[in-house]
């Protein structure tokens, strides 16, 4: 059975596979190297998709009269949200990582953190008192597009948020010497990763959001160029408003 030699398709700034300008233009996709095929692999609108999912489990925790969280994000949509999202095909675009990334691309370098791999990122690595906010608990699943959607184990994912007041910990006035709400997780067997946190602030310009940047795996996030996958996560405005009033 003859083996298929996936194709390029011709653009006018060279050949691209998947939306992608090859590194290598003169060679086949499949000799493209290592970077490239990570690149490929990862599925930006499994990436999206999970992001609403978090959203949605936000609406469970966020509603609840209880202290701990409403419900898991292990599934895409809850019919207890009341809100649905229908998803583009095809790749989301790259979101920038903004000026408080904290990955040692502008400045300060919280991955080189010994316990920077954890779940809760309320505190500071190495603290025990959490910023107080509203109750957050989000999940991503990262998917292998190059393997029908398989779950894209072993990734690591590094998100990061402001706190209530719109502040960032390692850059706004006052919190230098602080890391909470940055973290990294692991993908599991299922690709998924949850991160226990509050809901963001919102600030002049700017929508609620998460940051996060995917690394192959994690050894390779004490570099923030290894990162394969950069964007952000926005919330639906309504669930923005249930938890924006719970708050006051």
């Amino acid at each position: 059975m003859p083996t298929h030699i996936p194709e390029p398709n011709q653009s006018p700034q060279g050949p691209r596979y998947e939306g992608r300008l090859l590194d290598r233009p003169e060679e086949e996709v499949v000799d493209q190297g290592v970077s490239f095929d990570m690149g490929t692999l990862i599925s930006r609108r499994g990436l999206f998709g999970a992001g609403l999912a978090g959203a949605g489990t936000l609406a469970l925790v966020a509603c609840s009269t209880d202290s701990t969280t409403g419900g898991t994000a292990s599934t895409p949509s809850s019919t207890e949200t009341g809100s649905t999202t229908d998803l583009p095909d095809g790749e989301i675009p790259d979101e920038t990582a903004g000026p408080y990334p904290g990955d040692g691309s502008n400045g300060p370098d919280v991955l080189e953190e010994t316990g920077i791999v954890r779940r809760d990122i309320r505190s500071s690595i190495g603290a025990d008192a959490p910023v107080d906010g509203v109750p957050l608990e989000f999940t991503f699943t990262i998917t292998d597009m190059a393997n029908d959607d398989a779950p894209f184990a072993g990734v690591a994912v590094y998100a990061w948020h402001c706190n209530a007041q719109g502040l960032y910990s390692m850059y706004s006035e006052g919190v230098e010497d602080e890391s909470w709400l940055r973290g990294v997780q692991i993908a599991d067997a299922d690709g998924n990763v949850t991160f226990t946190s509050i809901m963001p602030g919102c600030y002049a310009g700017r929508w609620t959001h998460i940051h996060f940047e995917v690394y192959p795996d994690e050894a390779s996030i004490n570099d923030y160029t290894n990162a394969i996958a950069t964007s952000q996560m926005a919330f639906p405005e309504d669930i923005l408003t249930d938890v924006y009033e719970l708050d006051e």
